[in-house]
């Protein structure tokens, strides 16, 4: 006797349809459990934090610069100088910047005389001391700018030039002139670093 029972059809739509859901299922699952661990650890609680600031960080160039009471001018001038005479005149200088400085003399000059070494020149400070430099007038240079040391920010001096013409020039003299230009130059001194 043959089995009869009647066979069941199979509704191949929703076979089909069950798969793709239960597969989704299975890689939404992960996914979510992924999502919701990120979520914890980007939210869970605080943090311990500590700041501070430090304001007004800042700093401010000096400057370099320089006073002549006697700027674009004559230290001295004299028509008829005979022998033996001396003709003087003085100068002050200050080191108007913020920063100290060393300071140099030069001499640009032409002497016409006869004799060169009949007309000398002495340069002073004022307040006394030894000849900052003396010798034949034009020749101040001719061993380097004369080195007045290093003056602090504000720091004034005074020089005295005197000009002789020899007594024991002669005729040849006569007529002879011999004329300057100086120029005082300041230089910032060394760098320095400062551990603050």
């Amino acid at each position: 006797m043959k089995n009869t029972a009647p066979a069941t059809a199979i509704d191949t739509d929703t076979a089909v349809a069950a798969k793709p859901s239960s597969r989704r299922r299975r890689l939404l699952l992960p996914l979510a459990g992924l999502l919701t661990a990120a979520a914890l650890v980007l939210g869970s609680g605080a943090d311990f934090v500590s700041s501070s600031v430090n304001d007004n960080n800042a700093y401010t160039t000096g400057t370099l610069s320089q006073t002549n009471s006697k700027a674009d001018s004559a230290i001295f001038n004299l028509d008829n100088l005979k022998p033996g005479d001396t003709v003087s005149g003085g100068v002050v200088l200050t080191n108007s910047g913020t920063l100290p400085a060393s300071f140099k003399l030069t001499e640009d000059a032409s002497n016409g005389f006869a004799k060169k070494s009949n007309l000398q020149l002495t340069i002073s400070d004022a307040k006394g001391g030894p000849a900052l430099w003396s010798g034949t007038f034009g020749e101040l240079t001719s061993s380097g700018a004369l080195d007045l040391g290093t003056w602090e920010a504000g720091e004034t001096r005074e020089f005295t030039f005197r000009v002789t013409l020899a007594q024991s020039a002669g005729n040849a003299e006569q007529g002879k002139t011999a004329s300057a230009s100086y120029t005082w130059d300041a230089v910032q001194t060394e760098a320095t670093t400062y551990n603050q």
